[in-house]
């Protein structure tokens, strides 16, 4: 890989600094070209200064000062990319990273494509391809256990958990083959009892890893949540409350919100896609019928629905209605205004919801940490290990379901007492398709695939 790339590394917007990665073969060069040191040698000024080390200076363009930067330097291979690396760092803004850019350009260097450093990093064996894939996951964490999990697949103690199946089935196929293929040595039989142990051991581990997977997705997605309940019951408020801002118009005035209002939030460490709706009632309004009828829809739509009742009111002939629409698998019953006189008697929701009831106020936070906890079980994070979680994305997600196929059809060969050379094929092909998650055998057209998803400059 000859020729040398460079990218902004930094968000494009107005900052402390922005900075410009140059990496490739001609790196040192190329930033020499464009950066000045004000103290020391001139010539040689980058490709002499030893790995991990920094140079003060100027950015030079056609003969013209640009701004103040610093040049830091990444010797090959003891580099992010494992080739020479500079990173010049300037003060940030979109004229001043782009005009450096523009000069790193103008020097010899080409446009990075989305992923292409990491990609190189890949190649160049720094990290295998989940991975790379974790960096991803990593810029774009929303909470402290997605950061955990992200982090687990980049230094690779996620990874641990693929290659032990991997290996798992090796030695199962090894055993296999050291028997078929040399049957007059004294090689113990292969017992077709204990075959099929170990290949359900394998399928019961993949089994694990698949059902892991919805909970990983949920850190890094979010759960889609609405906020349901009649009219005045406080939905608005709790959606500000939730927000930390005056997302929704609150009022006394029944039906002041008529459409769906969305926000992405944090409630603890689960990213909530949260969902405001109108209040549910029989009403005139054409348009307020719209948002009835949209808050209706969200109760099937949505994860969770954080349906809203009015302590201070009691159970009304509306909520029972609401209530029977839920399921209670995927409903937390709020009962809102606790801070007032309360009336509502909560024996009448413990024999459907029991454990998924919360009393708070919106009005002043009481009692969110406790709808945190009850969230948190229903969608079960509570107790979750990030080294257990080990697919990451959809991509693995269906390597690992062909991986399952495969075991199975295993299993039943074993079953209908086939011979060991079609469950040895069969196994050999379930090592192949594990090797895709590291990168250890998977294409280029997805290895490209993959990286064409990054961000330039990462």
């Amino acid at each position: 890989m000859s020729d040398t790339i460079a990218a902004i590394s930094t968000a494009q917007g107005v900052g402390g600094i922005g900075v410009v990665r140059i990496s490739g073969e001609d790196a040192f060069s190329i930033a020499e070209n464009v950066f000045k040191p004000y103290f020391g040698q001139q010539k040689g000024c980058i490709s002499d200064l030893g790995g991990y080390r920094a140079k003060y200076g100027k950015i030079i363009h056609n003969n013209e000062f640009i701004d103040e930067a610093i040049a830091l330097v990444f010797k090959a291979p003891h580099s992010y990319t494992g080739e020479n690396v500079v990173e010049i760092s300037c003060h940030g803004g979109m004229y001043l990273t782009k005009r450096l850019l523009r000069a790193v350009f103008e020097s010899g260097a080409r446009p990075a494509e989305p992923g292409e450093f990491t990609k190189r990093a890949f190649l160049n064996g720094k990290m295998n391809l989940s991975q790379a894939e974790a960096v991803m996951d990593l810029i774009s964490a929303k909470g402290e256990k997605s950061n955990k999990i992200a982090y687990s697949f980049l230094e690779g103690t996620a990874g641990k958990n693929i290659t032990k199946i991997k290996n798992n089935i090796v030695d199962i196929v090894a055993n296999l083959s050291v028997w078929a293929d040399y049957p007059e040595d004294e090689v113990p039989a292969v017992d077709e009892n204990t075959l099929k142990i170990g290949v359900e051991k394998v399928y019961n581990d993949v089994l694990s890893l698949i059902k892991n997977y919805d909970t990983c997705k949920i850190l890094k997605e979010g759960v889609k949540t609405a906020i349901i309940g009649r009219p005045n019951v406080g939905k608005s408020t709790l959606m500000n409350l939730l927000s930390g801002f005056e997302k929704s118009i609150v009022t006394d005035i029944p039906g002041t919100t008529r459409d769906v209002i969305e926000e992405s939030v944090m409630l603890g460490d689960i990213p909530l896609l949260l969902v405001d709706t109108a209040g549910i009632r029989d009403t005139d309004n054409v348009i307020e019928q719209i948002g009835v009828k949209k808050a209706k829809e969200s109760i099937d739509m949505s994860d969770i629905n954080f349906l809203v009742l009015d302590a201070s009111v009691g159970i009304l002939e509306q909520d029972r209605e609401l209530l029977s629409k839920c399921n209670p698998k995927k409903t937390i019953v709020i009962l809102n205004k606790c801070d007032l006189n309360k009336k509502i008697e909560k024996e009448e929701l413990l024999s459907t919801f029991s454990d998924r009831i919360v009393e708070i106020s919106a009005i002043n936070g009481e009692g969110i940490e406790k709808l945190k906890e009850i969230f948190e079980n229903i969608v079960g994070i509570s107790d979750i290990e990030p080294s257990n979680m080990v697919i990451s994305n959809e991509r693995q997600l269906n390597v690992m379901n062909n991986v399952k196929k495969i075991l199975e059809e295993a299993l039943e060969e074993i079953d209908q007492k086939m011979t060991f050379d079609a469950v040895t094929v069969l196994l050999q092909d379930a090592v192949e398709k594990i090797m895709e998650i590291t990168g250890e055998s998977a294409s280029e057209t997805v290895v490209n695939k993959i990286f064409s998803k990054f961000c330039v400059g990462k």
